[in-house]
């Protein structure tokens, strides 16, 4: 991040932020004071989805238990990026399945909760394991990686648009002379209906926007593997697609501080409410959310929290 001055909560056209002085330089102590305004893929399609959502996300960071999906998910994902370090003609599905154990223990290793998604009341570890063997080998119908030769892979993004810090990482960036790019991102479960299809290009264009802003190109491919359902989504991006996302992404921010300013995190009923974590605090489903911690506007707003990014998102 290139600009480390503090600010003192939102600019926005709402007014200062409660508790401040107008003018002033310092928030009232042990206030976050985020730096650069920043925003992920993630967070900022959880906003989209349900600005309640972004809430409990940012705001009030409440604990989500981890799924053994999502688990699968992180373990595929790391396999086929290890995948690569073999030598193309060693990149066989028998390889890639033999990667499965190690990589799980690697990611237990390193989160050791993970353990405990297995066995007792989870499903039973190597039938676990056997399910994301098929995920791997479905891929191998999909793409043939011993052709294949990325420029890079879990790759760390971040561009500055007005102001606003844009990051995320990339699953796989491939190359071709002239300046051709391909965006490719796994997912482990089924590509979604069309209605729920934009969702998923919105991160694409993310994506690419962030590298047309680095690298003064347009990516050529966006590329979607889902291993779910075995189909591969591809989208030709042209600039007037990366200009509108970006109008979106910094109307999207405009949003997000209007909340944090108003404390104004309503809910939006969709289908996808069916595997949300939170239904018990929710208004829609009778619930009734925690009251706003104290600062909530700064917590909002923390580039740490509005910008979070993490490998292998599903």
């Amino acid at each position: 991040m290139a600009d480390q001055t503090e600010v003192t909560g939102p600019q926005t056209d709402a007014g200062s932020a409660p508790g401040r002085e107008p003018g002033t330089d310092r928030a009232p102590a042990g206030e976050p004071r985020p730096v650069r305004p920043a925003l992920s893929p993630s967070r900022a399609g959880d906003f989209m989805q349900c600005p309640l959502l972004y809430r409990f996300r940012v705001v009030d960071r409440l604990p989500e238990e981890p799924s053994p999906a999502a688990a699968r998910g992180t373990l595929v994902h790391a396999v086929l990026e290890r995948l690569f370090d073999q030598p193309a003609a060693e990149r066989t599905i028998d390889a890639a399945v033999a990667l499965l154990e190690p990589q799980w223990a690697a990611l237990v290793d390193r989160e050791p909760e993970l353990a405990e998604l297995l066995g007792d009341d989870g499903p039973d570890e190597q039938t676990w394991l056997a399910d994301a063997a098929e995920l791997v080998r479905r891929w191998f119908a999909l793409e043939d990686p011993t052709r294949l030769e990325p420029a890079e892979r879990e790759l760390y993004v971040e561009a500055e648009v007005d102001g606003l810090t844009l990051r995320g990482y990339i699953d796989r960036l491939d190359e071709a002379p002239g300046d051709l790019l391909r965006v490719v991102d796994y997912k482990t479960g089924r590509s979604p209906s069309e209605l729920f299809e934009a969702k998923a290009l919105f991160q694409m264009k993310f994506y690419a926007l962030v590298l047309w802003r680095t690298r003064g190109v347009v990516p050529r491919m966006l590329q979607l593997v889902y291993l779910g359902n075995s189909e591969i989504v591809r989208y030709e991006p042209d600039e007037s697609d990366l200009l509108a996302t970006e109008r979106k992404v910094k109307a999207l921010w405009q949003a997000i501080e209007r909340a944090a300013v108003s404390g104004d995190w309503r809910p939006h009923r969709t289908k996808l409410c069916n595997w949300c974590s939170f239904q018990s605090l929710c208004p829609e489903f009778g619930g009734t959310p925690p009251e706003l911690p104290a600062h909530a506007i700064g917590l909002a707003l923390d580039p740490d929290r509005s910008g979070e990014v993490g490998p292998a998102e599903d």
